[in-house]
């Protein structure tokens, strides 16, 4: 298989594994026959995603592995390696290449366009709080056939989520309605801007809304309750959350998996993790099976108690109640545990079982030690996080950077620093960086 010669840790997933690409570029004549010779099927679409998700962080490196895959391999991009691309570069910004992406998608049956893609189109320019960009990208929707309930709802949501719910609210409410050509489900969009409040963590204006809903007639489903019962619990409220499960009980109306686990939550945070756990056994008796969610939420509930041989119990069952631990399950544990040797031996574990960490797991793990002022589990975290093939972020830079700061090892931050510097990231100003290289400037002079 001949993939990422000029790249330098990718992953890539093969039916039996997921591996890692050496360090060094494959150049010798052994390697190019071995590769070779494996078949060709390894050049799929899942292996393509591997890779790109690797430069997350990179996206110059991310594009031109995407561009040389196809173009050295043959590989044909499909719909989801063109939206994954597509989405690495929204989150730079870099809108005219996501367009040219778009436009390079349509020549291919293979690459249409979906709603998938636009809903990550939307994301990213409301991110960068281009509102109106996000709304004239909707109404270029009619050239691809796209311009529907499904993407209008997307649009919406993609408001509600990055915290410009007033927009959303306008753009469905207000003077300027979109005019539709179709129609739209009315608790649907109540519901989307109810969320878009708490994500704001306006609860006054939360609670405003669920009455208004009351007032204008618009029925209220499960995921109403669902958010409502959230927002609850974040306003530190749980105990009218678990008011809100009695209501919808009593009215009947059956709990999917995302509502029992903001009970699980509410009432574990209220009452105790021990009524947790009766709910969590009352939703397996009525059928609803729970998921990796699920387990996170109690296991979180268990350490939170301090019960940690409970909360180890609950992540070796797992496996063996066919839910995988992913990252936040482990990074419920790490939270709790106060000696790094714990720490690094479930982080072993972690790796050995093949749950892949998120950048917010290197970053949470680098911080405690630094925190405890232990520098070598942090360059060994660091360490992990690149043969991983993981691409560092700002947040991980600047956590080994702070590191090696406490330890007085001026001349390694600097080197960091500087490689954070090249990547187009921005560093934080540290005056222990500056008075050093003033010194380094005036010995010269």
């Amino acid at each position: 298989m001949l993939l990422l010669r000029r790249f330098n840790r990718v992953r890539i997933a093969s039916p039996c594994s997921v591996r890692l690409l050496s360090v060094k570029p494959i150049s010798s004549v052994d390697d190019e026959k071995q590769l070779r010779c494996q078949d060709q099927s390894s050049y799929d679409q899942k292996t393509v995603c591997e890779a790109l998700s690797c430069y997350i962080n990179d996206w110059q490196k991310a594009l031109e592995f995407f561009n040389w895959v196809e173009k050295e391999s043959g590989f044909r991009h499909t719909t989801e390696t063109f939206n994954r691309m597509i989405d690495i570069l929204g989150k730079y910004f870099e809108f005219e290449t996501c367009w040219a992406l778009i436009n390079r998608m349509i020549g291919n049956p293979e690459s249409l366009p979906n709603h998938v893609t636009f809903r990550i189109v939307f994301k990213r320019y409301v991110t960068a709080h281009l509102v109106q960009e996000a709304i004239d990208a909707y109404d270029k929707l009619d050239d691809f056939n796209l311009r529907d309930d499904t993407s209008f709802y997307n649009l919406v949501d993609a408001l509600c989520e990055h915290k410009h719910v007033v927009e959303a609210e306008e753009l469905c409410f207000g003077k300027n309605v979109i005019a539709h050509g179709f129609s739209v489900s009315n608790t649907k969009i109540h519901n989307l801007i109810l969320r878009g409040w708490s994500k704001l963590g306006w609860w006054g204006k939360c609670k405003e809304y669920w009455d208004k809903m009351d007032t204008e007639g618009v029925p209220k489903d499960l995921f109403s309750y669902s958010i409502y019962m959230d927002i609850m619990c974040k306003s530190g409220k749980p105990w009218k959350a678990v008011k809100l499960y009695k209501e919808m009980k009593s009215r009947r109306i059956k709990l999917d998996v995302v509502a029992y686990n903001t009970v699980i939550r509410a009432i574990g945070a209220s009452q105790g993790v021990e009524f947790g756990i009766r709910v969590f056994r009352e939703m397996r008796e009525r059928g609803c099976e729970p998921n990796v969610a699920t387990h996170n939420t109690i296991i979180k509930l268990l350490c939170e108690d301090g019960r940690m041989r409970d909360a180890y119990r609950m992540l070796d069952e797992m496996p063996k109640k066919g839910c995988q631990p992913d990252s936040i399950s482990y990074m419920c544990l790490f939270s709790r545990l106060e000696k790094p040797s714990e720490i690094l031996s479930l982080f072993g574990r972690m790796i050995r079982s093949g749950v892949r960490p998120k950048m917010d797991t290197y970053v949470m793990l680098m911080r405690k030690f630094e925190r405890w002022g232990f520098l070598q589990p942090v360059l060994y975290v660091w360490k992990t996080m690149k043969e991983s093939g993981d691409t560092p972020d700002s947040a991980a830079y600047n956590a080994v950077i702070d590191a090696l700061i406490q330890k007085g090892m001026l001349d390694m931050a600097r080197e960091y620093e500087e490689e954070m510097i090249e990547r187009g990231l921005s560093p934080r100003r540290r005056p222990e960086l500056v008075e050093k290289s003033l010194d380094e400037t005036l010995v010269c002079r």
